[in-house]
Parts: structure tokens; C-alpha cells; sequence
């Protein structure tokens, strides 16, 4: 999917949405924990942001940071999920969640000097979940490919919704057997993801 595909809109939260996040998260405890800022910059940002690969604010340079900090932190972190010029969405490695990009912006903007933050600064929602589904992940999940479940088929949903929407979300995210991180684009937020989660696990969207 591109961006070409798409039109930007504001989305809103539907009551099934509400619902979602009442399910049981007791689980999330046993997923994986989502990575410091510092594990974040050595394993994938400093690649770029060491050598200052293609214009790339070095980390350690506080004057070639300030102008991209002077955007704001929210700015800043958008730019890194959704990509911008010759940086790759997500730094080019879609796994990471939004949280983990906003502890590595904060460590590379105070020189490793800041505590990660709890949430993530932004989670841009780009896209509708309807949008996202129909440009991709229906290609799985319309068809039941690779053992996907169905749109809309609860019965099929139902086991993997039991340790809660949040978890479902993080495994989309990180990618899970057959399915890629993010399904394969790591421009999506994961806000996106979810907002795609809420329409596949709809029953009225059941594909027909």
C-alpha cells in the first residue's frame, strides 16, 4: 500500500472500539516489553543518526538536533513513524512500536540524558481501519490465507481477542507467523493498526 491509496481523514472511535479495550489485558504482562530508548538507537537508529548517514542529526550533536526539536517533540516522532525525506518510516525496522520511537527520539534529542517516556509522544491515525483492510490486509484476511481469520468471523477472532486488544494490536505490530510487522507497511501507526483490528474483528464487516 501508498500513501497515493489513501485519503487523509480524521477517524473516529466507534463504540465496538470502547468495547475492545474493556477485554481482559492481564496478559500484556507476558508479552515482550517494549525496548529503552538506548536499545532502540543502538540496534537500529545509529546506523544513520551515528555517522550522520544522508543528513541525519548525529546523535551526541545537540546544535543539529535543535532545529528538528524546535518542531516539537509530537512533530518530531510523527515524522519518524510516518517517515520523512530519506528517512524509513519507523526507521526502516516497522517491529518497533510507537512508544519504542518516541524513547528513541527522546534519547537521540537529549543526548541520552532524558527517561524513556511511559506513552508515546504521537500515533498518528492516517488512515481508517475500512481504508487499511481493503488496501491490505484483506488480501489475507478476506480469503483466510495462511490460517488468517476471516473479517467479521468472530468465532474465528474470538481466541486470540482473550488476552485482549491491546496484545492482538502489539502482535500486529511485531508481526506473528505468516503475517509481517504492520502487516508489511511500516508507515502505519499504531494507531492505524488498531483502528484496522477494530474493523477486521466487526462482524457486520464480515466479508461477503
Amino acid at each position: 500500500m501508498t500513501q497515493h491509496l489513501f485519503v487523509r481523514h480524521h477517524f473516529c472511535i466507534s463504540t465496538l472500539m470502547t468495547t475492545l479495550l474493556a477485554l481482559p489485558v492481564a496478559a500484556q504482562a507476558t508479552s515482550t516489553p517494549d525496548r529503552t530508548g538506548k536499545e532502540v538507537v543502538e540496534a537500529t537508529c545509529i546506523v544513520c543518526h551515528g555517522p550522520g548517514k544522508d543528513g541525519a542529526p548525529r546523535f551526541g550533536h545537540s546544535d543539529e538536533w535543535s532545529k528538528r526539536a524546535s518542531q516539537g517533540i509530537n512533530t518530531l516522532t510523527s515524522h519518524a513513524i510516518t517517515g520523512i525525506r530519506k528517512m524509513p518510516a519507523h526507521g526502516g525496522e516497522g517491529s518497533l512500536s510507537d512508544l519504542e520511537i518516541s524513547r528513541a527520539i527522546s534519547y537521540m534529542v537529549s543526548g541520552g540524558k532524558a527517561p524513556d517516556p511511559k506513552t508515546a509522544y504521537s500515533s498518528p491515525q492516517q488512515w481508517s481501519g475500512e481504508q487499511i483492510v481493503k488496501a491490505r490486509c484483506g488480501e489475507c484476511h478476506s480469503i483466510g490465507k495462511g490460517g488468517a481469520p476471516h473479517i467479521g468471523n468472530m468465532e474465528e477472532w474470538s481466541p486470540r481477542l482473550k488476552s485482549g486488544v491491546e496484545n492482538l494490536v502489539k502482535s500486529s505490530i511485531r508481526g506473528h507467523n505468516a503475517m509481517p510487522s504492520r502487516g508489511g507497511l511500516a508507515n502505519l501507526s499504531d494507531a492505524d493498526m488498531r483502528a484496522a483490528i477494530t474493523y477486521m474483528v466487526t462482524p457486520a464487516n464480515a466479508t461477503k
